[in-house]
């Protein structure tokens, strides 16, 4: 049964956690930084190519695993999108292990550096990463059951317009700069999260993995 081997995918994602983590308090000790906000090194061209390069391989390990997992592309791209939420959880829970950070969910937090800055508090990726997780599982069990997930249209312009927005919050304090340099960017420290707009776009990603769940139709149609 497909559904079983969610626990295996999230034990390989749990363990991508795990070595992310690790990578994060190497460089952490390495540069000397005590407060990601406030003691960011200066950009360096050569590790934000290789930045991007360890993103994109993330990227390519999740959706490998997914594809391997599933049989067909709805559980395929489900068991990747579960991987992603639980590695994402994970990563914070392994930080707080090895360094005890973060103290509180509240806490900000760089979350990435390509292609902007992206700033917030560790709970507003958590959030998304929970949905990630309810909503590849709801896929995987779906297709086990065969019955096809179908969005409309304008639950794709849901899903779009969610993850617009929150990606706005996480990027505003970069995109308010714009254009500028890489030098500008490396400076520029974040102001306060705007909960008000993130919740928006998050209230738009759990309207689009409700309603895509009752509208299904069997595979076999």
């Amino acid at each position: 049964m497909q559904s079983k081997s969610l626990w295996w995918v999230g034990l390989f994602a749990i363990a991508m956690a795990y070595l992310e983590s690790a990578v994060v308090v190497y460089l952490r000790r390495i540069y000397g930084i005590s407060d990601l906000i406030l003691s960011v090194p200066q950009f360096d061209p050569q590790i934000g190519a290789i930045e991007l390069g360890r993103e994109l391989a993330t990227l390519v390990m999740l959706l490998t695993v997914g594809w391997a997992a599933g049989k067909r592309f709805q559980s395929r791209l489900g068991f990747s999108v579960f991987a992603f939420g639980v590695w994402d959880i994970f990563y914070y829970i392994w930080l707080r292990v090895f360094i005890g950070w973060p103290q509180s969910l509240l806490d900000p937090d760089l979350l990435f550096l390509l292609p902007l800055p992206w700033w917030g508090p560790v709970l507003s990726p958590v959030l998304i990463a929970a949905l990630m997780v309810i909503g590849g599982a709801l896929a995987v069990i779906k297709d086990e059951h065969e019955l096809r997930l179908i969005p409309s249209s304008m639950d794709w312009a849901t899903l779009a317009g969610g993850i617009l927005t929150v990606l706005y919050t996480f990027m505003a304090d970069a995109l308010s700069v714009l254009p500028t340099n890489a030098q500008t960017l490396g400076q520029l420290r974040p102001s306060e999260f705007n909960w008000s707009v993130y919740l928006v776009g998050l209230a738009m990603l759990c309207l689009f993995i409700w309603r895509i769940t009752k509208s299904t139709q069997p595979i076999s149609t």
